[in-house]
């Protein structure tokens, strides 16, 4: 059974941090891009961050570069998010999704299709 469990978030203020955590299981990591997608009230679910489970290249949307972070330890299965200098906009659901690419980069900047997706944890930013 394929499973993305999803730990972290919660309430910050703004100018804090805040770690998501992402493990794995059912699939093999190293074939999959895994990272994060959000999704705030009334707007579309768009790519956050991610990271490629056989080379380790990373992505990151332009309104979270700087100030997230994100990396993967490949014994446990698992993707983290180090999310730092958090803003009020940043307050969305967040979600964990893989991606099957068979090994190589990772390829976020244009439409993307996930295979698998975690339930989602809400992060909210107040000012």
């Amino acid at each position: 059974e394929v499973q993305l469990v999803e730990s972290g978030g919660g309430s910050v203020q703004a100018g804090g941090s805040m770690r998501l955590s992402c493990t794995a299981s059912g699939f093999t990591f190293d074939n999959y891009a895994i990272g994060w997608f959000r999704q705030a009230p009334g707007k579309q679910r768009e790519a956050v961050s991610g990271i490629s489970g056989s080379d380790g290249s990373t992505y990151h949307s332009d309104s979270v570069k700087g100030r997230f972070t994100i990396s993967s330890d490949n014994a446990k299965n698992t993707v983290y998010l180090q999310m730092n200098s958090l803003k009020p906009e940043d307050t969305a659901a967040y979600y964990c999704g893989a991606e099957f690419i068979g090994g190589g980069p990772i390829q976020w900047a244009g439409p993307v299709i996930m295979d698998y997706w975690g339930e989602g944890t809400l992060i909210t930013v107040s000012s």
